[in-house]
């Protein structure tokens, strides 16, 4: 979601609650545009990070921190001798504008009581940190905006401080019905777009939302909308924005696939009804947590590329070698009419006159007449040879092709195994894991400076009701691990039939080789069947036994076992957390 003006609301409402009277303890500048105050309020201490980066600009309450420069940037050097020690004494969001400013008190060189403003502009490429005095002259900025970076303004020493106002843009908190009304129907534009290009603060999201609420298509121009349904979408939109001015905020990250975030916002958003939410305790924890998972998934996802382009290369030649291995295969069927041929030539070769060409004669295996081409220039027996040798020759190629197939087989589902496996990471141990099975199958060559891992990535583990522990295995290593070294004999096993997936294993504390009540049963087979290539499908069939009916598969990878004793069912893919969240 971008950091709009309701976000910021939230934001401001937060820092005032936590930071009001605080004294600004300690100022750094780790980064070029970026600000970390240490702020104390009666025994509390609050660490602010201020970032005016230009594709990501961020500001919220933090316990991390980052290692500063040894000589500090100049702005830093001026912010510490104006406002270092300095009490806040307002922090305020003009209208709903993406703007925070900090007013801080402070004592000048002559002891003098003065007041200086910290204002943060948090608007994509023009964000900036602005520090000005109480006239409004600018003091300085972390960034410089000349004439012609920017005709609009100049944010430079001496300067007046102001906000480039958008002129046809309404602020939202005290605006009515008409000045609604008028805002949107002048645009001919989509609906959505107006709202957010007529109102501060408004993001796309938050307009979409406001109109899905309302039933309308968010496409349609505001021109097609009766007065009614003007009216009916100004309730709406007043009805949200009500819960901004009453500061009744529900800070939330939304999450798809398990853990992946998808979005946050400083309200509940109806539009995103189909993905699951967590709700934090104000908005510095939600956008602290949501762009650092978003920038471990990132990571994850980046640092998998170049296993995932190995993992895909060599999965399309197996699969290519195995479609042509399988025609050769289905080529070597018809040798039995050569044997056949042989043999009736063998038979009836004495009825051969030196210029025929086909003995046509009675196949005494069904009965019916057939037609055998000849070599006239070989005698009867040396065309019955012929054919003998070849049907020999493709008998001994189905033999050898059999067993090969049988090997790509393996080969394919091995690679298989090891793409989900990097679909489940959620760390670099986890990349290692993987990294680490395709050098020792010859996948990837091992460097002469690399060692091989040690493996300290853990399969998933959980507990339900204080009584069954549940551990799902995350790559073929820890499949191994999990099934034959965790488990005991009458722990369960559970994977999804015939398609690569963890193995989960349902371990109760009081083993005594009772069956699993049904709904651990049913819990088990739904993390098999996410935790598996169906994760997507609506239904996905499970096998489930004990564990001292597995056994290895010689010679094969690791996490590859094979039974003869099991059960099976149908179960709906859920993930660990709807699994946690549905026993709670």
């Amino acid at each position: 979601m971008a950091f709009d003006g309701i976000t910021i609301s939230c934001i401001v409402h937060e820092l005032n609650n936590k930071l009001m009277n605080g004294r600004i303890f300690k100022i750094a500048q780790p980064e070029n545009d970026e600000l970390f105050l240490t702020i104390k309020v009666n025994k509390e201490q609050y660490r602010l990070m201020i970032s005016a980066n230009a594709s990501l600009p961020l500001i919220y309450l933090t316990d991390t921190n980052k290692q500063s420069p040894l000589t500090a940037p100049s702005f830093c050097m001026l912010l510490r001798k104006h406002i270092n020690n300095g009490r806040i004494t307002s922090i305020y969001q003009p209208g709903l504008e993406r703007i925070i400013n900090i007013e801080i008190e402070h004592l000048n060189e002559m002891g003098d009581l003065c007041k200086k403003i910290l204002v943060v502009e948090l608007m994509g490429k023009h964000s900036n940190i602005i520090f000005c005095d109480d006239a409004g002259k600018i003091i300085d900025s972390i960034k410089h905006i000349n004439i012609q970076m920017s005709s609009v303004r100049e944010v430079l020493p001496g300067r007046d401080y102001f906000i480039p106002h958008a002129d046809d843009k309404l602020t939202p908190l005290d605006m009515n019905f008409d000045s609604f009304k008028s805002a949107i129907c002048s645009k001919s534009c989509a609906l959505s777009k107006a709202i957010y290009t007529s109102i501060t603060g408004i993001s796309p999201i938050v307009s979409e939302s406001i109109i899905n609420d309302c039933g309308f298509d968010s496409s349609i121009p505001p021109s097609e909308l009766s007065e009614d349904e003007l009216y009916h979408l100004y309730n709406h939109f007043n009805n949200f924005m009500d819960d901004v001015k009453m500061h009744q905020y529900s800070p939330v990250i939304y999450y798809q696939n398990d853990n992946e975030p998808v979005d946050y916002s400083a309200l509940i958003l109806n539009i995103y009804s189909e993905y699951k939410y967590v709700t934090y305790p104000d908005m510095s924890s939600v956008l602290e947590k949501y762009y650092a998972q978003k920038n471990a998934i990132t990571r994850i996802r980046q640092r998998s590329a170049d296993l995932r382009q190995v993992i895909n290369t060599a999965l399309a030649k197996s699969v290519k070698k195995y479609d042509l291995q399988s025609k050769q295969l289905e080529d070597t069927q018809k040798r039995d009419k050569y044997k056949i041929y042989g043999e009736l030539i063998t038979t009836y070769g004495y009825t051969l006159t030196p210029d025929d060409k086909i003995l046509k004669c009675i196949n005494y295996y069904d009965g019916n007449e057939i037609s055998i081409p000849i070599d006239n220039s070989l005698s009867p027996i040396d065309n019955a040879k012929k054919y003998f040798d070849k049907y020999s020759k493709m008998k001994r190629t189905a033999s050898a092709l059999s067993d090969i197939i049988k090997e790509t087989e393996r080969e394919t589902k091995h690679l298989e195994s090891i793409s989900i496996s990097l679909d489940l990471a959620t760390s670099e141990d986890d990349l290692k894991e993987i990294k680490e099975e395709l050098i020792q199958f010859g996948y990837i060559r091992r460097k002469s400076s690399d060692k091989k891992s040690k493996f300290v990535s853990r399969p998933i583990h959980i507990t339900i009701e204080n009584e069954y522990e549940i551990y799902i295995g995350k790559n073929n290593y820890q499949n191994e691990e999990i099934s034959f070294k965790i488990a005991n004999g009458n722990d369960w096993w559970f994977h999804a039939k015939n398609i690569p997936g963890s193995h989960v294993i349902v371990k109760p504390k009081t083993n005594d080789g009772s069956d699993l009540p049904d709904h651990i049963f049913e819990i088990a087979g739904s993390l098999a069947a996410y935790y598996s290539k169906g994760r997507d499908s609506e239904k996905v069939e499970i096998d489930y036994t004990l564990k001292k009916n597995l056994k290895r598969v010689t010679g094969a990878a690791p996490g590859f076992v094979i039974y003869h004793t099991n059960y099976s069912m149908m179960c709906e893919p859920k993930s660990v957390d709807e699994i946690i969240e549905i026993t709670l």
